[in-house]
């Protein structure tokens, strides 16, 4: 067995310079490789060195070149394909469509992603390389693994597995299914023996479907059957409810040549295995043969994951199809362990820049229930009895981390959920206000209109409020007043102008600062988006109400009505909802007669990093 080696090869000289003929494993992605355990592919490739397979990477190839498939020859067992760490069209392109100049996953921002990343390397390895098995999986697969609505051409696509000739789909975070597979293929099983694997998708000939279908299968509607919107919404409210890896059943797709068959998720990993993964000889740096920084690892390198899992389930989000809603945390031991690695490494200067996960504080959440598969009839929420959202577990880590020596501060860069805040008594948010934040906390109400954050599966206004003046009272005596970082949407489904003029307002009063925010994008595979197509909550049936267009135009720039070009789309915003009264030059108006846009009746807004 040849030990893990320092740099995953990425080319024929590291691959003989380890004395290996061939690879069992070949990993293509269309990111950099940077070995650090936020980027997946290089998370799998270490795992599966771990597991006693030999692995190669081979990092953005250039799909017009057939020589960058065939660098590293052929493996033994199969070929692994993901997109990398973002959807390609997500990294491609911009919410208004426009192609982004730069890919901050590539080595000084260059970008040479195709589009469809995954079908087309997909489609150039099966040329190259006829018999050799193909697995694809990362968020662009596993997201697009049913028929699903595609904003980019605004319109439904079969599921990736119908279009790109792949012999087996991995969904979720992979490393389990991953390993199963390669063990499988070793020990001598076809890829027929693989249908049983949890966390996979495959595909069969319809006259299987017709006369051999495997039991305990939920069909859903087909493609294109879901062009319809109200087939397209019970379809995804199908499949929405079997993504639980303890009670989910199969899910079968029908397409025009084949049958798309969804196995239920792997079981989420253990807290020893989460702690061994990323215990694994990560160098956080991108490869030496690099001549440019990658702009993606520079936020990330000196960060830690606690935890994978979020049982928020906002309706924006596809994580719930993801990781999953129950919460897999990591030993706080584990975690000052990395900690410590850190420290050691010659660029650390002190600074951890996150620990956290999807959100920072479920570290340490747990639900006894979760043992039977998460609750089919309501969400988690902190109201919940059974669900434990104690902070003190987290409270205690960062305390440790605090007295490390090296480190200089450990902050929570990816955010914390508020209303898990107020759920105890623990003296978590003093904690992160003296110690874990620089200047700016984030957080993410999303709306405060309760029709709209409603449809959001987001806590209402009045916790939003609470959260605010329990913060805003922990500023008193403090020589550095601290700030609140909301994130707002514009733009989703559910929301109408008058709902966007209420969060101008509130923004406005209660002095809160939007420099940048987010306009909704239809993502493949979330609540939201399955609205934004079809207009129905897939959970109820009802009608929601879709801003499109012009409206979308005139939402985005009401939140931002403090940007002087932006006054044409606020006044039309103003008058279409008749708030008439909020023009002119009075006290309390959002743009004046002149155009600049008005500060009346609120101070200075904080800076915003």
């Amino acid at each position: 067995m040849i030990p893990q080696p320092s740099v995953i090869p990425i080319s024929e000289s590291e691959k003989q310079g380890l004395g290996i003929r061939e690879f069992d494993i070949i990993l293509i992605t269309g990111d950099a490789y940077v070995d650090h355990p936020s980027f997946g592919i290089p998370l799998l490739a270490r795992v599966l060195w771990d597991s006693g397979y030999t692995v190669g990477i081979i990092a953005r190839p250039d799909w017009k070149r057939k020589e960058d498939f065939s660098r590293l020859g052929k493996p033994r067992l199969f070929f692994g394909i993901s997109s990398g760490n973002v959807d390609s069209m997500v990294d491609n392109y911009t919410p208004n469509l426009k192609r982004r100049s730069d890919d901050v996953y590539a080595p000084g921002g260059t970008p040479m992603r195709p589009d469809r990343a995954t079908i087309v390397y997909t489609n150039r390895v099966r040329e190259l390389c006829p018999g050799v098995p193909i697995v694809i999986g990362g968020i662009e697969a596993s997201l697009r693994r049913f028929a699903h609505y595609d904003y980019w051409q605004d319109r439904v696509r079969q599921s990736i597995l119908a279009d790109a000739p792949a012999d087996l789909l991995v969904f979720g975070m992979g490393e389990r299914s991953l390993v199963e597979i390669a063990g499988r293929i070793s020990d001598g099983g076809d890829l027929h023996s693989l249908r049983n694997i949890p966390g996979t998708a495959y595909r069969i000939d319809i006259a299987e479907w017709r006369n051999n279908r495997p039991d305990e299968t939920v069909e859903i509607p087909g493609f294109p059957e879901v062009a319809e919107k109200t087939a397209y919404a019970r379809a995804f409210a199908l499949h929405y409810a079997e993504q639980d890896p303890v009670r989910g059943r199969r899910v079968a797709q029908p397409h025009p040549k084949t049958v798309v068959i969804q196995n239920p998720p792997a079981p989420p990993l253990s807290s020893d295995e989460l702690d061994r993964i990323y215990e694994l000889p990560f160098t956080r740096r991108a490869h030496p043969s690099y001549t440019q920084p990658v702009p993606a690892l520079l936020p990330v390198q000196f960060s830690i994951t606690t935890h994978r899992g979020c049982f928020g389930a906002c309706s924006f989000c596809a994580l719930s199809h993801h990781q999953g809603r129950i919460v897999q945390s990591r030993s706080v031991e584990s975690i000052l362990r990395e900690a410590e690695r850190i420290a050691k490494m010659p660029e650390f200067k002190g600074i951890i820049q996150d620990l956290g996960g999807p959100t920072a504080n479920m570290f340490g959440s747990y639900c006894p229930r979760w043992k039977s598969g998460a609750c089919t009839d309501r969400n988690c929420s902190p109201a919940c009895p059974t669900l434990d959202t104690s902070h003190l577990l987290q409270c205690e880590l960062l305390r440790q981390i605090r007295e490390l020596p090296g480190v200089k501060k450990a902050f929570i860069g990816s955010g914390v959920r508020f209303d898990l805040v107020l759920s105890d008594d623990s003296p978590y948010l003093e904690a992160i206000c003296d110690h874990h934040i620089s200047g700016h906390l984030k957080v993410a109400p999303e709306h405060i209109a309760h029709g709209v954050t409603r449809v959001m599966n987001k806590p209402g206004r009045e916790i939003f409020d609470r959260f605010r003046h329990q913060f805003d009272s922990l500023q008193a005596g403090k020589k550095k007043r601290q700030y609140l970082l909301p994130y707002f949407m514009s733009g989703h489904p559910g929301c109408t102008i008058a709902d966007m003029v209420e969060l101008a307002v509130y923004i406005r009063d209660n002095r809160l600062y939007t420099e940048q925010v987010q306009d909704f994008t239809p993502t493949p595979m979330s609540v939201s988006t399955c609205m934004y197509y079809t207009g129905l909550n897939p959970f109820t049936m009802e009608p929601v109400h879709v801003p499109r267009g012009r409206e979308k135009t005139i939402q985005r720039a009401l939140l931002q009505y403090r940007d002087p070009k932006n006054r044409t789309l606020v006044v039309e915003g103003l008058e279409a909802c008749g708030r008439c009264d909020l023009i002119g030059n009075k006290a309390g108006c959002l743009v004046n007669a002149s155009g600049a846009s008005s500060l009346s009746g609120s101070k200075r807004p904080a800076r915003r990093r």
